[in-house]
């Protein structure tokens, strides 16, 4: 496997998708009950959610630490982003739930996160060669 040596934008761009994601893997986790009729979606899918980005969160903050991540592992993160993105447009468009105003600017607002994450962490990878 090719290490990567370079560590200022790669390394920061993994760290914020780590912080992020274990951020929202333990709202959604833990306050589930309390966002659902905000945001008009099923708590039960929101700890479900909450539950299951927290081995993705533990990855990232694995492959973020120094020296340097695995050029692999950021390729699959990157995956991992690009279609979180996609999930998240199709989850609108599917007609699956009917969240509230509030619930579609949720979802709308970690997509555009997840995928500047994604595109930072391009970046690193590509100027690490």
């Amino acid at each position: 496997m090719t290490a990567i040596t370079r560590r200022s934008l790669l390394h920061t761009a993994l760290f914020l998708d780590f912080a992020a994601s274990g951020a929202m893997a333990l709202m959604l986790a833990i306050g589930a009950g309390l966002l659902a009729p905000y945001l008009g979606l099923d708590a039960t899918f929101l700890r479900i959610v909450g539950v299951l980005l927290l081995p993705y969160a533990a990855l990232v903050g694995w492959t973020a630490r120094p020296p340097a991540p695995q050029r692999q592992t950021v390729q699959l993160i990157i995956g991992c982003n690009i279609a979180w993105v996609l999930a998240s447009i199709l989850f609108l468009f599917s007609g699956w739930a009917n969240p509230t105003a509030l619930g579609q600017a949720f979802v709308i607002a970690q997509a555009v996160a997840v995928g500047l994450f994604a595109e930072l962490q391009i970046m690193g990878l590509k100027k690490t060669g």
